[in-house]
C-alpha cells in the first residue's frame, strides 16, 4: 500500500520539562542552540537545531507527558496537497486523528498540521511544508 503522503524531515521535538531553566540552559550552553521564539502565555520556548526545532515546555504536577516520559510529541514534515483529504484518510486506515487541521508554528514558520497517535501512544504531528 503506498503511503498517503511523503515525510521529508523531522521539524520538531517537545520536551515538557521539570526544570525548564536547567534544561534551556544545558541546550543553549551546551549544544549551542539558539532561542528562536516564545510563548509566554503557554511556556513556551523554541529552539532553533539546524532545519529542526526543540520546543520546551514546563510539566505539569503529576504530569508524564503523551506515553509516561517527557516527551509531548514530535513532529515530521509531510508533502501532501490536501491535509484535510489526508486526515480523513488516515482515519479510513484505522489511525487516531487527534481534532481537526489547524495552521501552527514549527522549523519553517506556520503552516497546516493534524495530530495523530501512533499504535505505541505517542502523539505526532504532520506538518505541511511549503512549497519554495
Amino acid at each position: 500500500m503506498k503511503a498517503p503522503m511523503r515525510v521529508t524531515d523531522l521539524d520538531h521535538v517537545v520536551l515538557r520539562c521539570r526544570a525548564i531553566d536547567q534544561t534551556l540552559e544545558f541546550y543553549q550552553r551546551v549544544l549551542g542552540l539558539t532561542e528562536e521564539r516564545r510563548l509566554d502565555s503557554i511556556g513556551l520556548i523554541q529552539l532553533r537545531a539546524g532545519r529542526s526545532m526543540l520546543d520546551l515546555i514546563p510539566m505539569e504536577p503529576n504530569d508524564g507527558g503523551e506515553a509516561g516520559g517527557n516527551l509531548d510529541h514530535f513532529c515530521l514534515g509531510i508533502e501532501t496537497d490536501d491535509i484535510a483529504a489526508l486526515a480523513r484518510q488516515l482515519q479510513e486506515m484505522g489511525v487516531e486523528v487527534l481534532g481537526e487541521p489547524q495552521e501552527r508554528y514549527g522549523a519553517r514558520g506556520t503552516g497546516w498540521s493534524v495530530y495523530i497517535r501512533d499504535p505505541e501512544g505517542n502523539k505526532v504531528e504532520l506538518k505541511q511544508v511549503q512549497s519554495v
